[in-house]
């Protein structure tokens, strides 16, 4: 069974690992392809037409879709690896284990964004950025622009502690658990991540940054979280609602999943604390 562990409890193998497997997957190529589906998605989801990935009920069944694919990429190379998890509740500064040069590198130099230490700076050979937003092919971040600050546990429990899913209209403009979440409405917790992080995981290409998979793995831990506190709430909208994924409606780009098929993680993976 695949277990994705808290990012800060990752052994110096486990790094390496996890490092050597991203990098196998950039070289074959399989790692930009993650990189366009998650653009096209993010750049064709709007609030009035149909929506998939983003803005919409199914953007966590989505990306814990999108996860597990990448996840089952990451062991067709080494059979060990799993998806960690960064809990940005706790590791809420650019001082943080992650952004060390042994794991993810740290921000970007001031002139220009360009990530300069680590297994995924712009100086080395291994991590040359193929799906661009403009002509630089370099990795991009600038944590905490402006003074900006992670979420807090505080603000997270008062997510968690929403009882109904999703509402109309089904969009960025809806109450409910999965738009407080996504950070459209409320205290913003994902979408304020992406910011605070900068460069290219502020933009629809943000699956370049590394990064991108230990947040959106927290992400799905919180789902489970808010799934265990309430079990008695469906996902929502059942059926029959225009633009967006009902429970058994098949999810692009894979044609064969449905919401409904991704409720349940535990065939697949767990988490290493109790949900």
């Amino acid at each position: 069974m695949t277990v994705r562990k808290n990012q800060a409890q990752l052994t110096a193998d486990e790094k390496r690992r996890f490092i050597d497997a991203l990098l196998a997957l950039k070289r074959d190529g399989r790692y930009d392809s993650f990189v366009s589906t998650h653009n096209d998605f993010i750049m064709s989801d709007r609030d009035d037409s149909d929506r998939v990935g983003h803005r919409s009920p199914s953007f966590l069944p989505w990306h814990r879709r999108f996860l597990i694919q990448f996840e089952q990429a990451l062991q067709s190379v080494d059979p060990s690896v799993a998806l960690p998890y960064w809990d940005w509740t706790t590791d809420r500064t650019p001082a943080s284990s992650l952004w060390a040069p042994d794991f993810l590198g740290g921000t970007g130099r001031s002139r220009d964004g360009q990530v300069t230490d680590g297994a995924f700076a712009g100086s080395g050979n291994g991590w040359r950025i193929n799906v661009r937003v403009d002509g630089r092919d370099f990795l991009r971040r600038a944590l905490g622009p402006r003074g900006l600050q992670l979420p807090t546990k505080a603000e997270v429990d008062s997510v968690l502690a929403m009882s109904t899913y999703d509402a109309p209209p089904w969009n960025s403009a809806s109450d409910g658990f999965r738009n407080h979440l996504e950070g459209w409405r409320g205290v913003n917790l994902h979408n304020r991540v992406h910011v605070w992080v900068g460069g290219h995981m502020a933009t629809g290409a943000s699956p370049n940054d590394p990064v991108f998979w230990l947040h959106h793995a927290y992400i799905d831990k919180l789902w489970t979280q808010w799934q265990s506190r309430h079990p008695n709430s469906p996902y929502l909208p059942a059926a029959g609602t225009r633009n967006v994924v009902d429970l058994r409606d098949t999810m692009r780009p894979w044609g064969d999943v449905t919401p409904a098929d991704m409720l349940d993680h535990t065939p697949h993976y767990t988490y290493d604390t109790a949900a």
